[in-house]
């Protein structure tokens, strides 16, 4: 994270930023230059812990418990991440599988958590992001990353077609705010995951990573350090035409 000091790039939020995707992002996102500000839900220890490796090398920032499911929660984490300046990139990362089985076992107990996490806390943090990014309101533009899922386009039968199907909803949010800010200053992609070594895949059936990873081309299942490679990429200058994007990173499959 050496150059972290030397380049300030605004603030970065990232959501569900205690471990996994989010927090090889937060780190990531730290040392390109942003100061950092992560959400967590109940792992204080890992939000500390992506916190202190941040500070360590040189840069600023702070974690905050929130349920990203409740839209009072999600302003009161913008709201303190304001403390570290503009923002300029939101991650929305925190998602939930939701649990195991075919459509036929599922309940509304099973989806009312998981369309509260993964698309109505995404569209709160998205729309929090866009009134302070957008020249609309007075911002400095920036850019929104969504974490998709590969499981969006193939729709994931026998295991999670219900998450996968909160997925689709990020992506058709990710083309329309695309859109609808393009003009505004502000960028918005998505990068959609394939198999990543993640705690995740840990519900599912035993057995069935090593089965999925056979039928990935690369032959190799992903890193969190490979997809916060890909969502800072389209957060950057390089990916300065890129909008409404959906960049899979899937290993071929």
């Amino acid at each position: 994270m050496s150059d972290s000091s030397s380049t300030d790039r605004g603030v970065c939020l990232v959501t569900g930023g205690s471990r996994g995707i989010g927090a090889a992002t937060a780190r990531l996102a730290a040392a390109r230059g942003y100061r950092v500000a992560i959400t967590y839900l109940s792992r204080a220890d890992a939000a500390r812990e992506v916190v202190r490796d941040i500070e360590a090398s040189g840069g600023r920032a702070m974690a905050v418990q929130a349920d990203v499911g409740v839209e009072a929660d999600v302003v009161r984490a913008f709201a303190q991440a304001d403390a570290l300046g503009a923002l300029t990139l939101l991650v929305n990362n925190a998602g939930v599988v939701g649990g195991v089985g075919r459509l036929e076992d599922v309940t509304g107990e099973m989806l009312d958590p998981l369309v509260r996490t993964n698309i109505v806390g995404a569209f709160i943090a998205a729309r929090e992001a866009v009134r302070r990014m957008s020249t609309r309101h007075g911002g400095r533009g920036g850019s929104i990353v969504n974490v998709s899922s590969g499981a969006s386009q193939l729709g994931s039968p026998n295991v999670w077609i219900h998450y996968a199907a909160t997925k689709g909803a990020i992506d058709t949010m990710t083309i329309g705010l695309s859109k609808e800010v393009a003009g505004e200053g502000i960028r918005v992609n998505a990068v959609r995951p394939g198999i990543i070594d993640t705690e995740i895949h840990a519900i599912r059936p035993p057995g069935q990573v090593e089965k999925m990873r056979q039928h990935i081309p690369m032959g190799r299942i992903g890193t969190v350090d490979e997809i916060a490679g890909a969502i800072l990429w389209l957060a950057s200058d390089e990916a300065s035409y890129v909008t409404g994007t959906l960049l899979d990173a899937r290993g071929g499959i």
